[in-house]
């Protein structure tokens, strides 16, 4: 028998590790995504219900699978409906046209690849592929996207429904159909990179974990650029991770101790950038790679190249248009052609409204005033920033701040 403590961590180990084999199996099966994640669901809290008691099994994600397959037929068998998919539960295997298993040679890169249908809408099929196979809560997906709770959902839920209703295939594509799913999957990986690039345990487990599958990518496809300028862009931001925060509060790029940088992943980052550069097909990966590398090879805050930043976040806005693009070249163009010239754009930006619930928006209005020694604007914006923050390392920051004015 496992003690309490041991059992709830042998779960939660299982769920970062199982989730998304034990969804995506179901949805192959069944063809029925509700279904799959609500049998899964199902699983686990058999798992905290059992466990405790017959100890917790050798192969985790088997008895996961087995008896979230066991909870699908039952279900299926007490809807009429449900006989057809019950002989596709009988048979496990893969669909002949269904290409060998070493094409894409990590299980989990094969079921990102197999969620991202190109017959979905882009933000939907990443969207999905977060909450199935990533196991992300409908609410952190949103905060991901800038967008409401409730809008994600309808998002996610009108996603399952086109599925169903065009009878879209769950199963790997071919070699040849990968590149028009790669974006996504790109995608896909970085936004899992970013939820676990804090200092929380279990989260971290998310960032290693979104590393290692960019690798995989790379060695899948050596010949496009993207998932090398992906590959670099994470490798320059997890080297100076442990230097984020300071004591439980968030602290800014020009004032991390630079000397606890990990120089070898920057090494290898702007190595790998560098081969990417090399192919001459740039990407939005590769542009925001070459933007984390001015910050991690100037050797203090002063030698940043903020004018070549600027430059770099223009590009990325031609590539890749958004607001929160627009906002950060704003701030590299007050480092670089002074304060005034980037609060004018922060300003325009807020007058457009389509970063009204996203806390940098204020925050970043709050230095740029606080720099231009305009405190009492200042204040105002930290308090409406603080009160968007979303962790309690950035709440801390904004309040040393308001407390500093």
């Amino acid at each position: 028998m496992t003690a309490p403590d041991g059992v709830r961590t042998a779960v939660d180990a299982a769920y970062r590790d199982e989730w998304g084999q034990v969804v995506a199996t179901l949805i192959g099966l069944t063809g029925d995504w509700d279904l799959a994640e609500d049998c899964a669901q199902d699983a686990f809290a058999a798992a905290v219900a059992t466990w405790p008691r017959d100890g917790v099994p050798h192969r985790p994600g088997a008895w996961l699978t087995t008896t979230a397959r066991n909870r699908a037929t039952d279900r299926l068998r007490r809807d009429a409906a449900g006989a057809a998919k019950l002989r596709q539960l009988a048979v496990l295997a893969r669909a002949p046209d269904e290409p060998p298993m070493e094409e894409i040679p990590d299980e989990r890169l094969r079921l990102i690849f197999t969620c991202c249908h190109p017959a979905l809408p882009f933000p939907a099929r990443v969207a999905l592929t977060l909450r199935t196979l990533a196991g992300l809560t409908t609410a952190e997906i949103a905060r991901a996207f800038l967008t409401a709770e409730p809008a994600m959902a309808q998002r996610l839920v009108r996603a399952k429904r086109k599925i169903q209703e065009a009878g879209i295939p769950y199963r790997v594509p071919p070699a040849e159909l990968l590149p028009q799913r790669l974006a996504a999957v790109l995608a896909v990986l970085y936004l899992i990179f970013n939820e676990g690039y804090d200092e929380e345990d279990v989260r971290r487990a998310l960032t290693a974990e979104a590393i290692r599958l960019t690798r995989v990518l790379v060695r899948l496809m050596p010949h496009e650029p993207e998932p090398r300028g992906l590959l670099a862009l994470m490798l320059l931001h997890e080297a100076r991770r442990t230097t984020r925060t300071e004591d439980g509060v968030l602290v800014t790029l020009e004032n991390q101790d630079r000397s606890r940088w990990d120089r070898s992943l920057i090494d290898e980052g702007v190595e790998t950038l560098d081969q990417a550069l090399a192919m001459r097909r740039t990407g939005p990966y590769q542009v925001q790679a070459a933007i984390a590398a001015c910050h991690a090879t100037a050797p203090d805050a002063a030698s940043t190249d903020w004018p070549r930043i600027a430059t770099l976040y223009t590009e990325l806005a031609r590539l890749a248009p958004s607001p929160v693009v627009d906002l950060n070249r704003a701030v590299a163009v007050a480092m670089a052609d002074g304060i005034p010239a980037g609060l004018a754009l922060v300003d325009e930006l807020a007058s457009a409204g389509r970063l009204d619930d996203y806390y940098l928006m204020p925050a970043t209005r709050a230095d740029l005033l606080r720099r231009a020694g305009r405190s009492a604007e200042a204040k105002t914006a930290y308090e409406e920033a603080l009160r968007l923050a979303p962790t309690e390392a950035e709440r801390r920051y904004l309040s040393e701040r308001l407390r500093n004015l």
